[in-house]
């Protein structure tokens, strides 16, 4: 007895030990990054990467100053539904690769059992009818596989790097969620922007239009000034409706986004200048900034899984060695199952030798090493990608100042020019056609001047998320 369970010990160390043998799949390395080593020579922002800390590390809650853009960022993040799948795809993932990783190990199943069987005379061995009772109890290990080549444990990292992946597509996917929110909320404002200033325009129009309507009547105007004034205030009332309505279609978007109705007081009075503190924002380096991004991470542990997957098509060419064991008691009557001698063992390990597959496993192989490569390109890809947002961001960011001085500059020039043409109108030096023209190139000007300072903020957003801001929380 003392033997038998010697021998039962030593064979579930064999279990346990045996796995772990390494791998053959491929040493991994990562691929040179096919971008250059510095930001673009001609890029206007391009000055901007020599100081600086990394965006990635400032999380949103600093980087956004604006606190009803702040509590609306908290709100996405709690019930915008595409981050909720992301969540629960983790959750999905994490679960697999447990599965994956429990076939190391043997699975040990507690059995009991019993059978009453009448055996008629005519089938005895006895010539007698008899009736034969069995009964068992025991602990079983069923096909539990050697892993002597290493498929097991390759499959096992390649759940873990899909784990992994899931992991930062959700990182990925925050960092977009939270630029989408400040986005659309200063779209939002801009919007509301472009309705108060046609709103005005129109008061203004309506205004001239009376002016020039006593001047008609009057005599001293003629029935054409009339007619384009009409036109003028007409324009503006086609404007109010038209931004009423994308107003409508921003709190909507905006809306989609949180995952929930915005809350009542939350929504922008006006496009802030002040959507961040900070003085400017410096990328770094690309070799310091590229490889932070979730999504390219997400992209290297998709590759990582598609080179283990290699390491498990290679094992298949050699044996498979699975074991099947048990140990127990057993009795022709049931109050005599755990009495001496009732002992019983088994042990049955079987060895499966791929001869003839009609090329399966080799067309298996193939598929896992072109996979390989495709998840290759898709890496390289991803960092090129990464590299012109990066890139168009900093170029947008060198130039967006100049404009924004320079429309400024337009606007109160096209105001100046009003203001002359509306007196030289009213002393009858000029037609009323030049006024037109004045009103038509302020309210152009003004327009103009609310998308650039939109540009400018919409930048600053841009930069912060091509550069891997707003996936870090508050520490």
């Amino acid at each position: 007895m003392k033997h038998i369970m010697t021998t039962v010990c030593l064979i579930c160390a064999v279990f346990l030990f045996l796995p772990g043998c390494g791998t053959m799949a491929p040493k991994y390395s990562r691929p040179a990054a096919p971008v250059q080593a510095q930001w673009p020579a001609n890029q206007p922002g391009k000055d901007a990467a020599k100081t600086g800390s990394s965006v990635a590390d400032i999380p949103w809650q600093e980087f956004f100053v604006d606190p009803k853009l702040r509590k609306l960022i908290s709100l996405a993040l709690d019930n915008n539904r595409d981050l909720r799948v992301a969540m629960l795809n983790i959750e999905r993932y994490q679960a697999k690769y447990q599965i994956q990783r429990s076939e190391q190990f043997p699975k040990v199943d507690a059995t009991a059992g019993g059978s009453v069987q009448r055996i008629p005379a005519d089938l005895s061995s006895t010539g007698r009818g008899m009736t034969v009772e069995q009964y068992n109890v025991g602990l079983g290990v069923s096909s539990y596989e050697l892993d002597l080549f290493g498929r097991v444990q390759s499959l096992k990292g390649q759940a873990l790097e899909q784990y992994l992946a899931t992991e930062q597509a959700r990182a990925s996917l925050q960092i977009t969620l939270v630029s989408q929110v400040a986005a659309a909320y200063l779209a939002l404002a801009a919007d509301q922007e472009r309705l108060k200033l046609a709103l005005d325009t129109l008061v203004s129009q309506q205004s001239s239009l009376e002016l020039t309507k006593s001047r008609f009547d009057a005599g001293v105007s003629s029935a054409l000034n009339y007619q384009q004034a009409r036109t003028s205030v007409e324009t503006a009332k086609v404007d109010i409706a038209r931004y009423s309505s994308l107003v409508a279609q921003d709190e909507n978007a905006l809306a989609l986004l949180l995952g929930t109705p915005v809350p009542a007081g939350h929504l922008p009075g006006r496009l802030s200048e002040a959507l961040t503190a900070l003085k400017g924002i410096a990328p770094g380096l690309p070799s310091d900034v590229l490889l932070r991004r979730p999504d390219i991470l997400q992209a290297e542990n998709l590759l990582k899984g598609a080179n283990a997957n290699i390491g498990a098509a290679r094992a298949a060419f050699f044996p498979r060695i699975t074991l099947v064991s048990s140990v127990g008691f057993g009795s022709d009557e049931l109050y005599r199952l755990f009495e001496p001698g009732s002992f019983t063992w088994s042990f049955a390990p079987r060895i499966t030798l791929p001869i003839f597959d009609a090329g399966s496993n080799k067309a298996n192989l193939k598929v896992a090493t072109v996979d390989r490569d495709i998840a290759v390109a898709q890496y390289e890809k991803a960092i090129q990608t990464a590299f012109r947002e990066v890139a168009d961001a900093l170029a947008q960011q060198g130039t967006i100042n100049n404009q924004f001085l320079a429309q400024q500059a337009l606007t109160d020039a096209t105001g100046e020019s009003l203001i002359l043409s509306q007196a030289r109108y009213e002393r009858g030096i000029d037609s009323y056609l030049n006024v037109l023209d004045s009103q038509r190139s302020l309210y152009s000007a003004q327009q103009n001047m609310i998308t650039v300072r939109l540009t400018r903020q919409f930048n600053l957003v841009t930069l912060y998320k091509v550069l891997g801001g707003g996936g870090v929380p508050v520490k």
